[in-house]
């Protein structure tokens, strides 16, 4: 049994239109993290409730996560809805410089688990997802 749950929360939860403002502004020379942050928002506003809700109503206890994103595991453990991540898998994209830039400012400055993600052609390990 599998779910997918999507969650309309573009730009990390800030919005299309500010989306595109962090866009302008990654144009410019900031990244992701620094541009949200230069428009007055955290560098992630995603709140993960509903979608834990949503698997508690489809009567999931375990899940296997698609993710490089550890605050959405976090989220499992801290809303106590009884679910259990049992895997995390990361998704990696193809390999591309402004990809490697993209990709190194969420792990460094957000935490995300993507080994070797900055070196050109790197192996991601045999357990990651991809496109």
């Amino acid at each position: 049994v599998g779910a997918l749950v999507y969650l309309p929360q573009e730009g990390r939860g800030i919005g299309l239109i500010q989306k595109l403002r962090a866009y302008a502004l990654q144009d410019q020379g900031l990244d992701t993290v620094e541009a949200n942050l230069a428009l007055g928002f955290r560098a992630d506003e995603r709140d993960y409730g509903i979608g834990l809700q949503i698997l508690e109503d489809l009567g999931l206890k375990r899940v296997r996560l698609l993710t490089n994103n550890p605050k959405k595991t976090d989220a499992f453990v801290y809303h106590g809805y009884g679910l259990e991540v049992v895997d995390q898998v990361p998704i990696i994209a193809p390999d591309e410089e402004a990809r490697r830039l993209y990709m190194a400012a969420k792990r460094d400055k957000m935490g995300h688990l993507l080994p070797q993600a900055d070196g050109p052609g790197a192996p991601f390990g045999s357990g990651a997802a991809t496109p």
